[in-house]
């Protein structure tokens, strides 16, 4: 009777167990920094959230808006000449000296790559004559080319001004739209090159340490002045997925590496892309023909079951198991011109799967041998 007993116990235990380790599984990132949000970069779709449309102060990594503007607006073969004003920005610099003259592309890569406020401020006066002029230029672009309307800025390098604000939901969609431009992404995704100065020669490194320590990390950018704390957006590719993930005001530089970190493993291990193959044709009930000219793409659970509907004017729509809605495109007989009515659902309530079975496994075998071993000794019994 005692054997039995203790046989139950020792089952009992391992079970409540595995059972914690699959909640453990199931939870969401706990991060340290006040604000964040992770995206599908190929969808928009949200995956997390924490406070992401809270005001935050940037810091460096507004100079994502400053490479985009410079490279799509600008020519990097021009010639740029080094103002004083250049010369003396404070915090972290490139060395320029006044009156060096630097091709456009090696200012966008100084300031990308090794975040110099001297770069950010030199692109600024050569497209605009000044700072201020193109801090215009930079808050028209995020409103009408990007279409976020929660940022403003004040400077071209993120140094610290009360009204320089964004939001992590707002920089998620930049870098979504900065990370679509092949020279951009080059450059945000550089390890390191050769800088050849006037002022300054030596071998740069991007200040993006993920780049160095996370599998399929491909950019984008670090910051920090203390009213900001520090803060991280960062792009990373694996498979099918390509995620973007945006943290600010970690307290720490190691806390916004670990929570951005946890956030593109829970993408990761959670999430796939799907994607409805260009050329697929539909019918609908009045026998009208429709045919996918662009590929159509949306985010579910690993795993997770979903259900297509195709009705009457071209309307198609994707649910998940729980009959909640995915995804609605309207399409064109004949063709998908636009995407013209996508409801993006946001995937913040849906639980995520185990990170593995490995450990249930083990709590498997434990538990037959433990079996094995009573139904042992009670046969020799």
């Amino acid at each position: 009777m005692i054997k039995k007993l203790l046989c139950l116990f020792i089952i009992g235990f391992i079970l409540s167990i595995c059972q914690q380790d699959l909640v453990d599984a199931h939870a969401k990132p706990m991060l340290q920094s006040e604000s964040a949000i992770l995206i599908n970069a190929k969808t928009g779709e949200v995956l997390f959230e924490k406070n992401s449309a809270a005001h935050m102060y940037p810091a460096s990594i507004t100079k994502i808006i400053t490479g985009i503007i410079a490279i799509e607006e600008g020519n990097l073969d021009d010639i740029v000449t080094v103002s004083e004003n250049a010369r003396n920005v404070i915090g972290t610099r490139v060395y320029l000296l006044e009156g060096e003259e630097v091709p456009l592309k090696r200012l966008v890569q100084g300031l990308l790559i090794s975040s110099g406020n001297d770069a950010g401020t030199a692109i600024a006066e050569h497209l605009d004559g000044s700072e201020e002029a193109f801090s215009e230029r930079m808050n028209r672009f995020v409103r009408e080319q990007i279409g976020v309307y929660n940022t403003t800025f004040t400077n071209p390098h993120g140094l610290f001004h009360r009204d320089h604000k964004t939001t992590a939901a707002d920089m998620a969609k930049i870098t979504q739209y900065a990370m679509k431009n092949g020279k951009f992404r080059e450059i945000v995704g550089t390890n390191e090159m050769e800088w050849i100065g006037e002022g300054w020669e030596t071998t740069i490194y991007n200040h993006h340490q993920l780049i160095r320590q996370y599998e399929g990390v491909t950019g984008v950018k670090n910051g920090f002045v203390s009213l900001a704390g520090f803060t991280l957006v960062t792009s990373a590719e694996q498979g099918d997925m390509e995620l973007i993930a945006v943290t600010l005001k970690a307290y720490t530089s190691e806390g916004s590496y670990t929570d951005t970190s946890n956030l593109l493993d829970y993408g990761f291990e959670n999430y796939t892309t799907n994607v409805i193959p260009k050329g697929t044709i539909y019918e609908d009930e009045l026998g009208k023909i429709y045919r996918l000219t662009e590929p159509v793409k949306f985010t579910t659970k690993k795993d997770e079951e979903f259900a297509k509907e195709f009705t009457d004017g071209g309307i198609l729509k994707v649910y998940d198991i729980n009959e909640n809605k995915i995804l609605k495109e309207t399409i064109e007989p004949g063709e998908l011109t636009k995407r013209k009515n996508k409801v993006g659902v946001s995937l913040l309530a849906q639980e995520p799967m185990p990170k593995s079975n490995f450990h249930k496994y083990i709590y498997i075998s434990i538990l037959l041998a433990i079996v094995s071993v009573v139904v042992y000794f009670k046969k020799r019994k």
